[in-house]
């Protein structure tokens, strides 16, 4: 999956994006870059209400040189996801790992698997990784081998624009957004979910296998996710229970494929509760965010009745109480497959 310049050329305005700080290189640092992190990462729940207004702050970082193309890509995450930045500790190998997994660290006297983004990606670099971003995804801890991070920009969902076909066709899928900076670079926010479900190699066929099918026929439940791999489960789920499913790849299209389901509803002379039941939504998205996609849908008397159900890995409290605060009616973390249907179930009318 080795990047090229003509995979990556989309066409996006330069975001408007604010810098809320630059990360000195670890040898550049004044003090430890574990404390600079520390330091900014610990501001993170004051600033959750950035989500409620369509914006997010992502921490960008490069994988290094690649050596094939001598181009050095910027890649996007999420801080709300990022527990630490710090220099790479020492790893332990672990036997039967797939190749991108260079083995495990223990933070606190937790083992923390460390995957190689680079290798992940296909791009051999001109230097090896010097730092590892801690994430937490779906209530699991992982390390992130990078190159180097380099700033916090906060910037509106809007900005963030679906990849073209090609450079998802060239990354597999791993790309779920992209935005250009004023500077011409282009971030590429890589899909997380992917990566740590290509990695852990867990068999989770038994956690569908063992749910029971609705006693609700005809139920539809309709929802929005820019990550293929979540898509994917909500839609195992789904069909384990019985229940029929429509699907949005980000919070702007699950908008206007809600609107058209309403505008066919009101030349019909129905309520959208006939077609639709319910809503499910993830939070971070491209265009549109899970929290505006929820004030829409509550705000639109067309969907009275239909309830919200928020879907994601954004799992702590200020973010549940967030979504709570736009009109959602549960919260489920992901991904609990049973959690899921339990929810469901009390839900669909």
């Amino acid at each position: 999956m080795r990047l090229r310049k003509r995979d990556i050329q989309v066409k996006v305005s330069p975001a408007h994006a604010d810098v809320v700080a630059t990360i000195p290189r670890p040898w550049e640092a004044e003090r430890p870059i574990e404390e600079i992190m520390s330091d900014l990462l610990r501001r993170i729940d004051a600033r959750t209400k950035l989500a409620g207004a369509n914006k997010l702050e992502i921490l960008l970082f490069t994988l290094g040189t690649d050596v094939g193309t001598h181009r050095k890509e910027t890649f996007g995450i999420n801080v709300f996801k990022v527990r630490e930045v710090m220099r790479i500790p020492e790893i332990t190998r672990a036997p039967d790992m797939p190749s991108a997994v260079e083995g495990m660290v223990s933070l606190r006297g937790v083992l923390v698997p460390v995957v190689d983004l680079a290798k992940y990606i296909g791009i051999t670099t001109e230097a090896p990784p010097a730092i590892m971003i801690v994430t937490e995804y779906n209530g699991h801890t992982q390390g992130f081998l990078v190159g180097e991070v380099d700033t916090i920009l906060r910037l509106d969902w809007a900005e963030m624009k679906v990849p073209p076909a090609m450079l998802t066709a060239r990354m597999g899928g791993l790309v779920t957004a992209v935005t250009e900076l004023k500077d011409k670079r282009l971030v590429m926010m890589l899909d997380v979910e992917k990566i740590l479900a290509d990695t852990a190699q867990v068999d989770d066929s038994h956690l569908f296998a063992s749910l029971t099918p609705l006693d609700k026929p005809n139920r539809t439940v309709f929802y929005a996710d820019d990550s293929s791999v979540a898509r994917r489960q909500i839609e195992r789920t789904l069909e384990a229970l019985n229940v029929n499913g429509i699907g949005a790849i980000n919070g702007r299209h699950g908008w206007d494929e809600l609107q058209k389901i309403a505008a066919q509803a009101e030349i019909a002379g129905r309520p959208v509760s006939d077609y639709v039941q319910l809503v499910l939504t993830d939070v971070e998205m491209p265009e549109m965010d899970g929290y505006v996609l929820t004030k829409n849908v509550k705000s639109d008397p067309r969907f009275a009745g239909i309830p919200v159900l928020m879907h994601s890995s954004l799992s702590s409290d200020a973010n549940k109480q967030l979504g709570f605060s736009v009109g959602v009616d549960e919260y489920v973390p992901k991904f609990e497959p049973h959690r899921l249907a339990e929810v469901l179930n009390r839900l669909l009318k």
